[in-house]
């Protein structure tokens, strides 16, 4: 019970875990090559003794314990806000362990159809918090052909189902993919794809089970390989992170890790409070990267002598105004926040798909301005290796000068990040994400198409037009 520290975090995972990773069993996750760069990402997040941090990782809960931030349930605009605070400053491994700020704001409405499944969310909401455990976001399955659903795939694994029902619990067969950290959190939080019919109760499932659970593989892949040269990898060389490929392989959950099995009318419920928790975070992070994207494209300009071509100065206002229209976003969605009946807190739904579909849409055009105002040498930059020799060094630092006011070594610095987040390692990981996490643009424009006020936008056009409106559109 009670905070861990980075050291007790990393011997937690030394469970039993079944990982794999380029075709090899790991079997001690925690002490293997591959791993040390994705842990350490991790294991910031249990620093507590770092003074500067301390305030903003942790809160105090209803009995006064100590916990992580990332457990505190939002009840006014201030909590808001310091979570919004913390994401900016939270590893993945935290973001993803968000999943049970979904399941919190959805327990409502599972109390209705199934006060037991509200109480085991409750539960395992407590027992996660109060352990300083940590959890992934477990939604996306295969879906084989998308033309059929899911209980017409030739494979009826290809969604993740329950295969079998006893009085201790279910059995579930099937996988997940993309699930980011899954090597590296305690407990797989499995949540619908989407909303199911009421011939698809099989597939109606969520539930929380220990990653060591038997029958549980992860089968891992990331953007970058371990140990990368962070002077020529500033990106990659801190930020990897395993992407997982999740197996079921008949796994049993006890009844009181079961939040879901069969109601069918809660899947799409369960599916949405994710996607509107998990596009914050990525609002969260396009904020500092399109920040990020500013700053480089300003340097690279002046370090080129070019600050007051005419050409620079307007892409880098429109890069501008694409960081602050998200960070406007980001802050009309958290001022214009909305309330759950049980007191949550929670971004506005409209205005955190608006701005993650304004970002992932304009994001490619982004990085475009960005590597046109750099040039080429994004992509042919010698390595810190031919900067260090001698020799090759001498020729770089000549022929790499630009003025007085500008160092030889900084301006690769920046040259490698813009390449590293941008046409690299993490750039490369980066551009799919920035797409697809949280769902691709479709599901962000249902999202919006559904919450909008349509009725009164008609009405408002009808009024312009000196049209009297129908009776049925006045009955809306």
């Amino acid at each position: 019970m009670g905070l861990k520290t980075p050291a007790e975090y990393r011997e937690s995972l030394r469970d039993g875990r079944v990982v794999y990773w380029d075709g090899e069993r790991i079997d001690d996750v925690a002490r293997h090559p591959k791993f040390q760069i994705p842990i350490a990402v991790a294991e910031r997040d249990y620093d507590y003794a770092d003074p500067t941090r301390r305030e903003i990782m942790t809160y105090h809960d209803e009995d006064g314990a100590l916990a992580h931030r990332v457990f505190q349930i939002p009840r006014s605009e201030t909590d808001l806000a310091a979570r919004v605070e913390l994401m900016h400053d939270m590893s993945i491994v935290g973001g993803v362990t968000g999943v049970f700020m979904a399941l919190m704001s959805v327990k409502d409405a599972v109390a209705e159809v199934s006060p037991q499944y509200a109480a085991n969310i409750e539960r395992m909401y407590r027992h996660v918090r109060d352990n300083d455990l940590r959890a992934a976001e477990v939604i996306t399955d295969p879906k084989g052909d998308r033309s059929r659903r899911a209980h017409e795939q030739d494979d009826p694994d290809l969604y993740v189902r329950i295969v079998r029902r006893t009085d201790e619990g279910i059995v579930v067969r099937g996988a997940k993919l993309h699930i980011t950290a899954a090597s590296l959190v305690h407990e797989l939080v499995v949540m619908p794809t989407k909303g199911m019919r009421q011939d698809e109760t099989d597939y109606a499932v969520s539930f929380s089970i220990p990653v060591n659970a038997p029958g549980v593989s992860i089968i891992n892949r990331s953007f970058a390989p371990p140990e990368l040269n962070a002077f020529d990898y500033p990106a990659s060389g801190h930020h990897s992170m395993p992407e997982g490929f999740v197996v079921f392989d008949d796994v049993f959950v006890p009844w009181d890790r079961v939040f879901l099995a069969g109601e069918v009318q809660l899947a799409s419920r369960l599916a949405q409070a994710l996607g509107l928790w998990e596009r914050t975070g990525g609002l969260v992070g396009s904020v500092a990267t399109s920040r990020l994207f500013v700053g480089l494209a300003q340097l690279v300009t002046e370090m080129q002598g070019k600050e007051r071509d005419a050409i620079c100065q307007n892409t880098i206002a429109e890069l501008i105004c694409y960081a602050e229209m998200l960070r406007m976003g980001l802050d009309y969605a958290c001022t214009r926040y909305e309330t759950t009946p049980s007191g949550m807190v929670h971004p506005n739904a409209l205005a955190v798909n608006t701005a993650k579909y304004y970002y992932a849409a304009n994001y490619h055009d982004a990085v475009k301005k960005l590597q046109d105002l750099a040039g080429g040498l994004v992509l042919t930059l010698p390595s810190e290796a031919d900067l260090r020799n001698e020799a090759s060094g001498r020729y770089i630092r000549k022929y790499l000068h630009t003025k007085q006011s500008v160092d030889v070594e900084t301006r690769m610095r920046v040259y490698n990040l813009i390449r590293d987040l941008t046409a690299d390692a993490y750039g490369g990981w980066h551009l799919v994400v920035a797409l697809q996490a949280g769902g691709g643009l479709s599901a962000q424009r249902v999202m919006m198409n559904r919450i909008y006020d349509l009725a009164g936008a008609k009405a408002a056009a009808l009024a312009a037009a000196g049209a009297a409106a129908p009776k049925a559109l006045a009955a809306e």
